[in-house]
């Protein structure tokens, strides 16, 4: 994943707000779905942000606070000793649904064609399906190749503030749209690392 680099300062900023949560007895689950609500609300301001510069820019915020609960919810879990198969499993879930809201809203409001908006939703799930299969083929969960969650989030964050500033199209999408082209090709690409890292460790 291209964004490993960036893990330690991540820490810096998520073990603190982990304990503050704690402290206040916030339970992980909470925390997950408070991601989930992130999420549908981001997915709710991209929509309709096609002519609102103030509504991709409140759809970028509420997919970096998804971003932040879903890194904490894990963190609490682990740092409180309240990890549970029952958490696990609603985390994968919520993250499922996050990412339909988000990508599949940026393309129902016109910001790139159906057909790459589908293409770049399967890539997304089955890029996920097979690092899942992976832990429940016990051989631990995958999170390797080109193009991770943390990465997909980073890459619509940024889109969504350079699109903010600059509405105009650049050779036929704006930036959000090329964002959906970018996931599209690389989530598939991602798939293919993992089904071939899965293979080859089944021999």
């Amino acid at each position: 994943m291209a964004l490993n680099t960036l893990r330690p300062f991540a820490s810096k900023v998520i073990e603190p707000l982990a304990d503050f949560f704690i402290r206040y007895e916030v339970s992980p689950d909470a925390v997950s779905i408070a991601s989930l609500i992130c999420a549908f609300f981001a997915g709710i301001s991209f929509y309709y942000s096609s002519a609102s510069k103030e509504l991709i820019l409140l759809a970028g915020i509420m997919v970096i606070f998804n971003s932040i609960f879903d890194a904490l919810d894990g963190v609490i879990a682990r740092k409180s000793n309240r990890a549970t198969i029952r958490g696990d499993f609603l985390d994968h879930v919520i993250d499922r649904y996050s990412d339909v809201f988000i990508i599949c809203s940026i393309f129902f409001a016109g910001y790139v064609n159906w057909e790459i908006g589908v293409a770049a939703i399967v890539g997304v799930l089955l890029t996920s399906y097979l690092g899942i299969q992976s832990q429940a083929l016990n051989l631990g969960r995958y999170y390797g190749g080109l193009m991770g969650r943390a990465d997909r989030l980073v890459v619509v964050m940024l889109a969504a503030f350079a699109n903010s500033i600059y509405l105009d199209s650049i050779a036929g999408f704006s930036i959000l749209g090329w964002a959906v082209v970018l996931i599209a090709i690389t989530s598939h690409i991602t798939a293919i690392q993992r089904i071939l890292y899965i293979w080859n460790r089944l021999k």
